[in-house]
């Protein structure tokens, strides 16, 4: 009981970094050239932020506004947009965001549609506020960017993160983890690619509801410890048929940000790419927090009989939080079909 009632306090410390997901979303900016040297920029900032603080796009002093920077409240977003026009390109000019107040760590998604296809993409750092737009698309610019956002979106992607954390917890051997992350990786791959270049459509609000499910059903599962259930007889089973589902999850980000008209495949490639080193490094942090954790743990269980702490004095009380984030999230997520 003293080892559950330290792990669990362990993870509720935890807990709040995962029930805070959606804050932790990054700006999003989009500028597209509609006529030469004529821009429309529209930005999404998450409603967490302050009123006062509200961010707004920065372009080259040549460029003329049409007006002031305006918000309108969406849901979970404040939405802008202005419409700019310009002397010059943009191409190897300067663009930027700016924060009325300091910027409260969040990241900014910038993506530029040029008239003539070319689209360039980038994500500023808390601390960066200027990008300087590439002068022509390249291959290793695509991949470079699209690997980054990968890994970018994992990392915001908590639901994911839980629903790996659960695959762990259930693999409980370094080659059953290695076949289960395998079968969810090409899974997920799958249906990322035939819903990112619309071969299969679904809509968003149902995906993000049955992802979360699908970690509701994987804490459960945990928490019962039934070594004879399907999830762990054949966690790859389990894991494939949920990677599915989570691939439309990955493909519904990838949509609102769009693809590059040139070199498609290699963003495509490079952001499955991303996405894949963001998991590893996340089970690497989760073994490596445990590695960590377990010789403290184990002067506090002076009760310990075996003198060992294992997995097993963190999964039960994980799992009841994990379920009860993740149930969270299911009923918000299926109470917004109908705002």
């Amino acid at each position: 009981m003293k080892a559950a009632r330290i792990a669990l306090a362990l993870v509720l410390t935890l807990s709040g970094w995962a029930a805070q997901a959606h804050d932790a979303r990054p700006n999003f900016i989009q500028i597209v050239e509609a006529e030469p040297l004529a821009f429309t920029v529209s930005w999404k900032v998450p409603a967490s932020m302050p009123g006062a603080s509200l961010p707004f796009p920065t372009f080259p002093a040549d460029c003329v506004a049409d007006r002031q920077p305006v918000w309108q409240q969406a849901g979970a977003d404040y939405l802008g947009q202005q419409k700019y026009q310009c002397t010059q390109s943009l191409s190897g000019r300067t663009v930027g965001i700016q924060f009325p107040a300091a910027n409260p760590s969040l990241s900014t998604l910038y993506k530029i549609r040029l008239l003539n296809g070319e689209e360039h993409l980038r994500i500023l750092g808390p601390n960066e506020t200027e990008w300087a737009v590439p002068e022509k698309e390249t291959r290793f610019g695509v991949a470079a960017q699209y690997t980054r956002l990968g890994i970018e979106h994992i990392w915001i992607g908590i639901d994911h993160l839980l629903f790996v954390a659960c695959l762990l917890f259930i693999a409980s051997t370094p080659r059953r983890l290695l076949i289960t992350i395998t079968g969810f990786t090409v899974a997920h791959s799958i249906t990322l690619a035939l819903s990112a270049l619309d071969y299969v459509r679904i809509p968003t609000p149902p995906v993000e509801a049955a992802i979360a499910l699908s970690v509701v059903f994987m804490a459960w599962q945990i928490v019962k410890g039934d070594k004879t259930s399907l999830a762990y007889r054949y966690p790859v089973a389990v894991s494939s048929s949920f990677g599915l589902l989570h691939g439309f999850g990955f493909a519904a980000v990838l949509r609102d940000i769009g693809l590059p008209q040139i070199e498609l495949p290699t963003a495509l490639l490079f952001f499955n790419i991303g996405v894949e080193i963001g998991q590893v490094l996340f089970v690497f942090a989760l073994v490596a927090a445990f590695l960590v954790l377990r010789p403290l743990m184990l002067r506090l269980l002076l009760s310990a009989k075996d003198n060992a702490v294992h997995w097993s004095s963190l999964t039960t009380p994980a799992s009841y939080v994990i379920g009860s984030v993740a149930s969270f999230w299911m009923i918000d997520r299926v109470s917004n079909f109908w705002v």
